[in-house]
């Protein structure tokens, strides 16, 4: 499904798709989501139109961070499968024109990896123990941990072993952090990336990409910094491992794409990592975390397409993750913006309002220059599933916030794919319902792809529509944009002859003139734009 610019990478402007395996299809019965799942349901992708899906992580884990706490990059978890089963998928979606994305997570591992299990028994000082981070601890007798760092899922950031020694892990305890100081750590990590490309993956996905380095000082985080004087989040030293990466992606005769996850406020630093010799391209979380307003969001996009000119990469649009409230549910909210720190439980949300604004928001994306990323479930216009029994939830970011955080599994509830059955379709008919977490019992099976498929007003058909005109229409296919003069309640720029209007007030707007309407989020008002709604116009 290459991009008619047919001399254009096809990672410049690929529509990827975003699997959460364990909550995408379940092929066996067991209730949970594997990888002949997906291979069953690749002909909704192909239909949707996208250009490549990106895996969460697929490895042999705990599962004690949905897989991000990886014990052997070298296997397929058994929830989901096998290596052979990965390779068939690799190849039935190749043969379909979908290139395939995977995950490394080279911050930490999990503490059931060889490695770390071997440090715990080779005892302090040993060279087995050189591969993380471990110390003795402060106080009298080492009880205090070595530093007061803050962990990205609250609470500390060192665990005691027995023998005395601390261990370092910015997120749960049961994923160490690994030091990149060590020569056995980068050597392995650029042997993985050979095992994937050679096993046909068109790229991986750098998770917290700009953590993994640390100050071997290990000083306390001071309260002001120098660029890249943090002790553990972009620090210069990053940057010569990615290059290294990108030697290995390059070394193939179609290369392979770097794919960033890099959580930075500063543009230019951000920029540093999208240089010709590091990765192609990195996750923009600035304009998912924006608010459903129109100032805001043209400063996001304004300052995205700024930081990226420099570097000539292209910029990434994304509306929501595995970690992010869904966009039904957050734009139907008071504050409409994204923060980890403010996730509560019991937030108000008006889903109508927020499905018309997610809707709109899908065009608004999808014009955009550069890549766009499609979480699982936004096609179908899915909520955020925030009534979960608390007996349920399994995300440790609501344990380790004293169970105020309600966590992320609200948006990893397994899809529904009819509008019946025990598991709406998820598993095989006969089986029951998904083993890990509760579809609601209301509403599920009315989003299913089933109910959508061949409803022209639904959520699914409006992403199939959208994506196919992405792709066809050759203003859409370059990376020329241009502002139009506007209220200060719209948004509205050009792609060539393609004209993009977003009304993000309350009342309709006149559409500027045109000679044909493309596309639109919802029904027109005659020459007028309702509010919450968007348009593609021939200019």
């Amino acid at each position: 499904m290459d991009s008619p610019v047919a001399d254009r990478p096809w990672w410049r402007g690929a529509v990827i798709y975003q699997i959460y395996p364990r909550s995408f299809a379940d092929s066996n019965g067991d209730g949970t989501g594997d990888l002949n799942g997906v291979r069953d349901r690749l002909p909704h992708l192909r239909d949707l139109g996208v250009d490549a899906i990106w895996f969460t992580p697929w490895y042999a884990s705990p599962l004690a961070d949905g897989g991000y706490d990886v014990a052997d990059y070298r296997a397929i978890d058994p929830a989901f499968g096998t290596l052979a089963d990965a390779e068939e998928l690799i190849a039935d979606a190749a043969r379909m024109g979908i290139r395939t994305i995977v995950d490394v997570v080279p911050n930490h591992v999990s503490s059931e990896h060889e490695w770390f299990k071997a440090a715990l028994a080779a005892g302090p000082g040993s060279p087995e123990r050189e591969r993380f981070w471990f110390r003795e601890g402060r106080g009298e007798h080492g009880e205090l941990p070595p530093t007061d760092w803050v962990s990205s899922f609250a609470g500390g950031t060192w665990t005691r072993v027995p023998d005395g020694q601390w261990y370092l892990h910015l997120f749960a305890p049961e994923q160490p952090d690994l030091n990149w100081n060590h020569p056995d750590v980068r050597r392995e990590h650029e042997d993985v990336l050979r095992f994937w490309f050679d096993r046909g993956v068109a790229g991986i996905r750098v998770d917290s990409a700009s953590m993994p380095v640390k100050d071997p000082a290990l000083p306390e985080v001071p309260q002001t910094y120098e660029a890249g004087g943090h002790p553990f989040i972009d620090r210069d030293e990053l940057h010569d491992i990615y290059r290294g990466w990108r030697g290995v992606a390059d070394s193939y005769s179609e290369p392979r794409v770097l794919v960033g996850e890099i959580w930075l406020d500063d543009q230019q630093r951000f920029a540093r990592y999208l240089r010709a010799d590091e990765m192609h391209s990195a996750f923009n979380f600035d304009f998912m975390g924006r608010p459903w307003e129109a100032k805001e969001l043209r400063e996001s996009i304004q300052s995205t397409l700024d930081a990226h000119a420099p570097v000539g990469a292209p910029p990434t649009w994304v509306l929501s993750n595995h970690d992010v409230t869904r966009p039904v549910t957050r734009y139907g909210r008071e504050d409409s913006s994204f923060s980890f720190a403010t996730k509560r439980f019991g937030t108000p949300t008006d889903l109508a309002l927020g499905e018309r604004r997610a809707r709109a928001a899908a065009l608004l994306t999808a014009a955009l220059p550069g890549a766009l990323y499609v979480y699982q479930g936004d096609e179908l216009g899915l909520p955020e599933v925030e009534d979960l029994p608390l007996e349920a939830l399994q995300d440790p970011m609501h344990f380790r916030s004293g169970r105020t955080d309600p966590g992320r599994d609200g948006c990893r509830v397994p899809l529904p794919w009819t509008r019946s059955g025990h598991s709406f379709g998820f598993s095989p008919d006969g089986s029951g319902a998904p083993a890990w977490l509760p579809q609601p019992a209301a509403g599920w099976g009315e989003r299913s792809v089933e109910a959508q498929d061949r409803d022209p007003r639904s959520m699914l058909a409006l992403y199939r529509a959208t994506l196919a005109l992405r792709r066809s229409e050759p203003g859409l296919c370059g990376e020329r944009f241009s502002w139009l003069d506007s209220t200060e309640d719209v948004l509205a720029f050009t792609r060539d002859d393609v004209v993009c209007v977003v009304n993000l007030g309350t009342a309709p707007v006149p559409l500027p003139d045109h000679h044909e309407v493309l596309l639109t989020s919802v029904d027109l008002d005659g020459d007028h734009l309702p509010a919450d709604a968007a348009a593609w116009l021939r200019a």
